[in-house]
């Protein structure tokens, strides 16, 4: 199988491949693997939309259990042991530009010193004329347990995550249908548009109008389930208890 290869540490793990019929490829290949940790794969999705990904932790920086030590995945992976996973992902879109995010899509305040001021409509129905704070996100399911938690301390499984963050408003985090579409307007900005860890950033300026919703494309993960191991997580985090997802950092 022709994989590409991307990440940290790729010396850790390129000399292994031939021992499992694995060979890297810039041009033909069929998977991405990555080598790293969340950064990595979050990277990966946005660079090679679509294409089948298989995420191993560098156990240089995160130590694994032995189950998902780096020989004991690359084994499994050619063997085909290993299910796949299709996530959703989500968009944000304005003045013809869109942002596609595997985590969650964010329209935070450019100036820090400063509230952003925004108008939300869900599903073309007037939610909150004015919100002030430092931004808004969409979520799905799976980035979850990223940014829309730390905003909100909750976690959902289905639909989409709209959040609100540092509001001065009686505004609450809501969980809409996957179907539904949020519009953002803002009235006092200028905002920043953001995607996972993307470097790419879009300026939006008052009166622009940010339309959040599910995106068409889906991200395909092989093992995620082992990718995001809790007896892992515990190695790497002892005092704090394990969950699903992944981080922006």
């Amino acid at each position: 199988m022709n994989i590409k290869l991307l990440g940290k540490n790729l010396g850790d793990i390129a000399p292994l491949l031939g021992k499992y019929s694995l060979r890297e490829s810039n041009d033909d290949f069929s998977v991405v693997i990555t080598h790293g940790g969340d950064g990595s794969l979050l990277g990966a999705e946005r660079d090679y939309p679509g294409v089948p990904k298989f995420p191993i932790r560098d156990a240089a920086t995160a130590p694994t259990c032995p189950e998902h030590a780096l020989e004991a995945r690359l084994e499994k992976f050619s063997s085909g042991e290993y299910e796949l996973t299709r996530l959703v992902k989500v968009k944000a879109s304005v003045n013809g530009k869109t942002l596609t995010a595997l985590n969650d899509v964010f329209l935070h305040n450019a100036d820090f010193g400063s509230a952003l001021r925004y108008r939300v409509k869900i599903d073309g129905e007037l939610y909150a004329n004015e919100v002030a704070g430092d931004g808004v996100c969409l979520a799905s399911p799976h980035g979850s347990s990223a940014y829309y938690r730390s905003i909100t301390h909750s976690l959902f499984r289905t639909g989409l995550g709209l959040a609100f963050s540092n509001s001065t408003e009686e505004v609450d985090h809501l969980v809409l249908k996957e179907s539904s579409t949020v519009e953002v307007t803002i009235t006092r900005g200028p905002g920043i548009l953001l995607a996972d860890n993307s470097p790419e950033r879009i300026t939006v300026n008052e009166g622009d109008t940010v339309l959040f919703s599910i995106a068409g494309e889906q991200a395909l993960i092989w093992d995620l389930a082992g990718f995001m191991c809790p007896k892992c997580r515990l190695l790497r985090h002892p005092n704090k208890l394990p969950f699903a997802g992944l981080k922006n950092q």
